[in-house]
C-alpha cells in the first residue's frame, strides 16, 4: 500500500512563491525592455496612440473631475473646522492648496485611472490573449508590443499629467466654494493664501510624479493582460489583479518619489528634463 505524499514544508512553499514572483518580475522587466526597444526602433505609433489617448485620458475626465471636486470640498470643510479651534480658519487655503497640489491631486487622479483604465486595458488584452488574437498578430509578422502595449503606455504616460492638472484646478475650486459658502472666506483671500503657500516647486513635484504613475499603471495593465489564461474566468482574475497591483504600485512609488523630490531640487530636475528633450 503506497504511502501518501508528504506535504511541502512552509519553507518550501515560501521558496516556491519567492521564485515564482522573481520569475514574474523578470518577465515584466523583459516587457519593459521590449517596449523601450520598440519605441527606439519604430518610433511612436501616432494614430493608435491618439486613439488610446482619447480612450484613456479624455474619457477619464468626468470621474477624475468628480473625485477632485468633492475631495477639495470635503478637505476644505474638515480643515476649516479643525483650524477654527486655533483661530486660523481663514488660512484653510494654504493647507488645502499644498495638499491638493503635492499629493491628493496626483494620487487620486492616478487611483481613478488605475481603476478605470487599468481594468479596461487588462480585460481587453486578456480577452485577446485567451482567444489567441495575440498569437495571430505574431503569426502575421506584426509585433504585439508595438501594436498593443506601446500606444497604451504612451497615452497613459502623457494623459495622466493632464488629468492631474485638471484635478488640481477643480480640487482648489471645490475648496474655494465651500470656504466661501460655509465659512464666509472671500474667494480673493482664499486664492491669495493658496498662491502664497504653493510654490512652483510644489506644483512641479506633484505633476512630475504622474508621469511615473501613468507609465506604471499602463505597463502593469498590459503585462497582466498579456499573461491572462483560463478563459473568461482568467480574464476576470487578471482584471482584479491589475487594479490591485497598479493601485499599490502608485501608493508605494508615491512615497519614494516624494522622498526623492525632497532631496533633489526641482530646478535641477527641470534642467535635466530640458536637456533630455533638447
Amino acid at each position: 500500500m503506497s504511502q501518501p505524499a508528504a506535504l511541502p514544508s512552509p519553507i518550501t512553499r515560501l521558496g516556491d512563491r519567492v521564485l515564482t514572483n522573481v520569475g514574474v518580475l523578470g518577465e515584466f522587466g523583459l516587457l519593459v525592455a521590449a517596449s523601450f526597444r520598440t519605441l527606439r526602433r519604430r518610433g511612436i505609433p501616432l494614430r493608435e496612440t491618439l486613439l488610446q489617448f482619447e480612450l484613456i485620458a479624455v474619457r477619464s475626465t468626468p470621474i477624475v473631475a468628480i473625485t477632485a471636486l468633492f475631495t477639495g470640498m470635503v478637505l476644505a470643510l474638515q480643515t476649516a473646522f479643525a483650524l477654527s479651534r486655533f483661530g486660523a480658519k481663514p488660512y484653510v487655503g494654504s493647507i488645502l492648496g499644498l495638499a491638493i497640489v503635492r499629493e491628493l491631486g496626483p494620487v487620486l487622479a492616478a487611483l481613478m485611472v488605475a481603476g478605470r483604465v487599468g481594468a479596461g486595458i487588462t480585460s481587453e488584452l486578456g480577452s485577446m490573449k485567451v482567444t489567441e488574437q495575440v498569437d495571430a498578430i505574431r503569426a502575421m509578422g506584426a509585433d504585439p508590443v508595438e501594436k498593443l502595449v506601446l500606444p497604451r503606455v504612451i497615452a497613459a504616460t502623457v494623459g495622466l499629467p493632464l488629468l492631474t492638472l485638471f484635478a488640481i484646478v477643480l480640487g482648489i475650486y471645490g475648496g474655494l466654494v465651500v470656504a466661501d459658502l460655509q465659512y464666509r472666506i472671500s474667494p480673493d483671500f482664499f486664492l491669495q493664501t493658496v498662491t502664497t503657500a504653493v510654490t512652483i516647486g510644489d506644483f512641479f513635484s506633484g505633476v512630475i510624479k504622474t508621469f511615473v504613475f501613468g507609465w506604471t499603471i499602463a505597463m502593469v495593465a498590459c503585462f497582466v493582460g498579456l499573461r491572462a489564461d483560463g478563459g473568461t474566468a482568467g480574464v476576470g482574475r487578471a482584471t482584479t489583479q491589475s487594479v490591485v497591483v497598479a493601485s499599490i504600485a502608485v501608493l508605494v512609488s508615491d512615497f519614494f518619489l516624494t522622498k526623492l523630490l525632497m532631496l533633489v531640487p526641482t530646478d535641477r530636475i527641470l534642467s535635466w528634463i530640458g536637456s533630455a528633450l533638447s
